[in-house]
């Protein structure tokens, strides 16, 4: 039961942070930056204290506890992972969100989950698997399947986008607009690279939710692992990521002049704000119930796999849904179809896994 609630949780997550540009799309006469940085206040300052006060009365206290070292490396990758949320968003803007999702999470997918076990191979710690436990269990060798087959998967969608480019050169320059495979892919790179940090964040914060967790069980003896353990540790990664976030929207909103967006008359103010609040919230969620999916699971490198596997599958069916094949041929959509269904196959892997434990 705990691995089926665990594949849920991450699937709650990962239709939430796959749905979270959605809103964006809807936002009407702001330039990216006046909508990026209103919507990362809820995201990453306003959301994520209010999550943990509600699940960890004493977060604060925990988070000063911890220490500086301990907080200082949390935040730090929080800081690294921020220019990989930032370079996101210019991701799927270039590359749409079925195909900037799947590069980017997918290379997110690949370091979040295998560089954390390299570590842990060199430096053991109780409750975490070394890269060798991947090799030699019957349950590692199943989640290495799975990450192999949710990697064709990425491929899949990656060749759809490729395809999608050449069927596009032939539309009209509005079928076009804003897509640019070339600075795009690029951006894709360095973004996915550095997502994985978030990962490493929450290994790095482990020692606030172990001690959240602890006094979740001195109160409630016998019932299993705190649910909620790691959103102290989201606090203080966001944190780092709110600081990367916030100055480059700041620059850009000085060099722009787009920070006259909130004064323009011709917008819907209250109808952006709201959707920005609604997609900066969501966003969030991701990790709230990624958290959850984790104390289920029980396996750092299952539960990235399976929250990035489910961020690509609902991203793309997303990218389906809101018509970014329209027009193309049908080889580009088989493409795309079939990498949704093998990321879709790479999810049950990755679930049965648990089983073999």
């Amino acid at each position: 039961m705990n691995a089926l609630a665990g594949v849920i949780f991450h699937f709650i997550g990962g239709f939430a942070s796959g749905s979270f540009y959605v809103p964006y799309k809807r936002v009407k006469s702001w330039s990216w930056e006046s909508m990026w940085i209103l919507g990362g206040l809820f995201s990453w300052i306003l959301v994520p204290p209010l999550a943990a006060w509600v699940t960890i009365p004493d977060f604060m206290e925990i988070i000063h506890e911890a220490g500086m070292g301990v907080v200082g490396f949390t935040y730090l990758f929080g800081l690294l992972w921020g220019i990989g949320g930032l370079t996101y968003g210019l991701g799927v803007r270039y590359l749409g969100v079925s195909l900037g999702s799947s590069v980017m999470l997918g290379l997110s997918m690949v370091f979040g989950s295998l560089m954390p076990a390299v570590y842990y191979f060199f430096n053991r710690a109780e409750g975490k698997h070394g890269i060798d436990y991947f090799f030699t269990t019957n349950a590692g060798i199943a989640v290495m399947v799975g990450l192999l087959v949710c990697i064709i998967g990425v491929y899949l969608c990656g060749r759809a986008g490729v395809l999608k480019e050449k069927s596009l050169s032939s539309l009209s320059v509005e079928a076009k607009s804003g897509y640019n495979f070339g600075i795009g892919i690029v951006v894709a790179i360095v973004s996915g690279i550095l997502s994985a940090c978030f990962n490493y964040g929450i290994e790095a914060g482990k020692p606030m939710a172990d001690m959240a967790n602890m006094l979740w069980k001195e109160a409630n003896p016998g019932q299993g692992e705190f649910l909620f353990q790691n959103n102290v540790s989201y606090v203080v990664i966001l944190w780092g990521g709110f600081t990367t976030n916030f100055i480059w929207c700041a620059y850009l909103l000085l060099k722009n002049r787009s920070y006259k967006n909130y004064a323009n008359s011709n917008a819907p103010l209250s109808k952006n704000v709201l959707l920005c609040a609604l997609a900066g919230t969501t966003w969030y969620l991701q990790f709230f119930f990624y958290g959850m999916g984790e104390s289920r699971l029980g396996n750092g490198a299952s539960s990235w796999i399976l929250h990035m596997a489910f961020i690509i599958l609902i991203s793309n069916a997303w990218g389906v849904l809101l018509k970014e094949w329209k027009g193309v041929n049908k080889s580009t959509y088989t493409a795309i179809i079939a990498g949704i269904v093998t990321i879709i196959l790479s999810i049950c892997i990755v679930g049965f896994a648990k089983t073999l434990e």
